[in-house]
């Protein structure tokens, strides 16, 4: 169960990659980051459907579209200058809030 979760973790972490990479390969027209971003969803799906034969779909899911989320935003404000405003951020927060109340119910 333990691997279950580092495996949806890293699934999650590589869905911001390959959320980001999309921005960065601009359409796919840019070689490298076009590939980069084709490994990192290959792979960001392996381990999402590996943590799923253990985890409940629903939590496993929610769980990796939730960690893509945050992160994609935060480096969307961090990298590309995209607003923080003050709605944005509380939205975030309850993003996160409801994240661990699935993985505490899970």
């Amino acid at each position: 169960m333990h691997s279950a979760w580092i495996m949806l973790t890293i699934a999650g972490l590589l869905e911001v990659g390959w959320a980001i990479g999309l921005k960065a390969s601009e359409g796919f027209t840019r070689p490298l980051p076009s590939v980069l971003t084709l490994v990192a969803m290959a792979a960001s799906f392996f381990l999402l459907a590996r943590a799923m034969q253990v985890l409940p779909v629903g939590t496993a899911y929610a769980i990796w579209v939730g960690i893509g989320a945050l992160g994609t935003v935060a480096l969307g404000i961090v990298i590309f200058g995209e607003s923080a405003s003050t709605a944005r951020l509380v939205s975030v927060v309850l993003l996160l809030a409801g994240l661990v109340g699935l993985k505490l119910t899970a």
